[in-house]
């Protein structure tokens, strides 16, 4: 799978995410369940979270200019940052808010059988969406576990809809829960609790999507073993050592390749031109990414 990877996936969070909102909605009009209003408005921001993405994929394609000579690949790192941002303020500090207000002043569920019905179906439709973003990564993750695939990742995208598919999935079950503890108890108080829960477990999951995609907007070069890959295939024909490397991701299927390298004897400058067109392709052909190279040969002062 490419870098371009994700579309299905976020299409995917994008219908189911539309409807459980509206259900969560009606959901709340007739129970008056404050876990189910905290998880229909973290239903709202992860709607408008996945157009954001196809937005940050769609305006990335932009060809370079003079003002971006390096094109638009980072805005899908910046969409998937506001991303983060938005189920922060909208997801986590809506629930909290909620939540604390309604320990505070607990007010009695009506028809919660109605809240579990439609929890139930939310939890079926998140859990496509879920599975269709775990099969959209398994290509990309490869043999890393999906922690480390959530942090190395430099495909925006897929890392963003696992985590918030999964705070989903998790927040439905603590909504039905304090629902079904609220029923159970006669006391609802528990419908707060949950909120609060849910409250949370979605700024847990923003915090991480903050550091990892302002990582990413920053500028992450290319992974061990892409770097490892990209010096062996350098060394390969006559190229004698790499002095110098720098590698840095301009977006998710745009890698930047800049250095010194030494070359075997004492080349004529065709030979020179040779050399380093030869070490390219060879990168190239291993490092599909690596789109732009620069290379500088260089004397090895250290022998």
């Amino acid at each position: 799978m490419s870098a371009g990877g994700g579309t299905k996936a976020i299409v995917a969070a994008l219908g189911a995410n539309a409807g459980i909102a509206l259900a969560k909605f009606v959901g709340f009009a007739v129970t008056g369940a404050s876990s189910m209003l905290a998880e229909a408005v973290h239903s709202v921001a992860d709607t408008a979270n996945q157009g954001l993405l196809l937005l940050g994929r769609k305006t990335s394609q932009r060809a370079a200019d003079r003002e971006h000579p390096f094109g638009y690949g980072r805005d899908r790192y910046f969409y998937s940052f506001v991303v983060a941002l938005l189920l922060f303020t909208l997801g986590a500090l809506f629930a909290l808010y909620e939540g604390i207000h309604k320990v505070e002043a607990p007010e009695p569920l009506h028809a919660p059988l109605v809240a579990v019905i439609i929890l139930v179906v939310a939890v079926a439709l998140e859990g496509y969406s879920f599975r269709t973003a775990i099969a959209e990564s398994r290509e990309l993750k490869g043999e890393a576990t999906w922690w480390q695939f959530i942090r190395q990742a430099r495909v925006p995208e897929l890392p963003v809809v696992l985590l918030e598919d999964t705070g989903a999935l998790v927040g439905l079950l603590l909504a039905l829960a304090g629902v079904g503890l609220s029923l159970v108890t006669g006391n609802p108080v528990w419908d707060g609790v949950a909120t609060i829960a849910i409250g949370v477990l979605l700024g847990v999951i923003a915090i991480v999507l903050i550091i990892e995609m302002k990582s990413l907007l920053i500028g992450e070069g290319a992974t061990p073993q892409e770097l490892d890959t990209i010096v062996a295939e350098l060394e390969a024909g006559k190229v004698d050592r790499v002095i110098h490397i720098r590698t840095q991701y301009l977006g998710p299927d745009e890698l930047l390749v800049a250095a010194k390298v030494a070359l075997v004897g004492a080349p004529t400058i065709a030979e020179v031109a040779q050399a380093i067109d030869d070490a390219e392709l060879r990168v190239r052909a291993k490092v599909p990414s690596a789109r732009l190279i620069y290379l500088e040969p260089d004397l090895d002062r250290t022998r």
